[in-house]
């Protein structure tokens, strides 16, 4: 059974790789050719790249908690909910100290979550984890760098003017501090990794130290959330969900991750209508950007998420997950 179950992890590499290198393929070949992406068509295709990720974090209710006692349960969703809300709140409202927060939480959420995703990848292909300090150095900058190179990035400033102004400033004179401190890292965990023969975990650095640092910063975000790690932590969510562990064991990895984003289906369309209607019941803190709208949501939904999945990564980086 476990060895069937590797093989979705073993496709969500793939998948997720290939999508990095033909991103990067396909903006040197723009490049070469003199062709350039404006910002409205980085902005459509931004919104898509996040479309596609919003479904890996809409099922926490299925994996987090039993459905009964049916208190329990209601008691999550409500406790969920009003999260999400504060932190929307916040975020609309105090947009630097907010946006900052969340830059911190989202890069650690990114990180471990991989690491998870290949201690998970490891245990269900009967091999054993990797141990705490190989999470760490892998975990850091594979959660910093699609996070921190993009947005510190000289192109972000056209962008953070389209999409929200006052965030242009976001990391005040730390710029480049950051930008260099972020990349330091990734040459020691890079470094490291080939050292200790860890060639799987440094090809995943140098493909998001590439993409971080060549793609403009919407695309690259929008690559790495929608591509890599939406479809890395869907992977996770297989052995979690009785039908798709199913069609896992019974030897279709693609039937088995389709089973596992289909019931976050709806979050997209929710998503996308609360948008609009936020744009237009408050439009001086959501302006006239669907993008920043859809951002705000997203980010406000990743709060609760990564409380929500904080057991579970826990679980995965002590080696402690066992599939079904």
């Amino acid at each position: 059974m476990a060895s069937r179950l590797s093989d979705v992890y073993r496709l969500t590499v793939t998948a997720s790789r290939s999508a990095v290198l033909i991103a990067i393929a396909a903006l040197i070949a723009l490049h070469i050719f003199g062709v350039e992406i404006s910002l409205s068509w980085q902005i459509s295709i931004a919104l898509l790249g996040i479309a596609l990720g919003i479904p890996h974090g809409a099922i926490d209710h299925l994996i987090s908690i039993p459905s009964h006692p049916r208190k329990k349960f209601v008691a999550y969703i409500v406790s969920y909910v009003l999260i999400a809300i504060a932190a929307g709140v916040a975020i609309a409202s105090w947009n630097l100290i907010a946006f900052d927060c969340v830059l911190i939480m989202s890069g650690l959420h990114f990180g471990f979550g991989d690491a998870s995703f290949i201690n998970e990848y490891r245990i269900s292909a009967n091999v054993s984890s990797e141990p705490l300090w190989v999470e760490a150095i892998y975990a850091i900058p594979a959660g910093f760098l699609p996070v921190i190179l993009p947005l510190t990035d000289h192109r972000t400033i056209s962008a953070l003017e389209r999409i929200r102004h006052s965030l242009i400033h976001w990391s005040g004179t730390s710029t480049h501090t950051l930008r260099n401190a972020v990349l330091a890292i990734a040459v020691i965990s890079f470094a490291t990794l080939l050292f200790t023969r860890r060639y799987a975990l440094a090809i995943d650095i140098a493909l998001l130290t590439a993409l971080s640092t060549f793609a403009p910063p919407l695309l690259a975000f929008a690559t790495y959330f929608g591509f890599w790690h939406a479809q890395r932590h869907t992977a996770r969510l297989v052995p979690r969900l009785p039908k798709a562990l199913n069609l896992a064991q019974a030897g279709a990895p693609g039937r088995a991750f389709l089973a596992a984003v289909n019931p976050g289906l709806y979050a997209v369309a929710g998503s996308f209508a609360l948008a609009a209607t936020l744009m237009a019941a408050s439009p001086k803190k959501f302006s006239s950007s669907l993008l920043w709208s859809v951002l705000v949501i997203v980010w406000a939904l990743t709060v609760p998420h990564m409380l929500s999945t904080a057991r579970l990564d826990r679980a995965s980086l002590k080696g402690t997950f066992r599939p079904r």
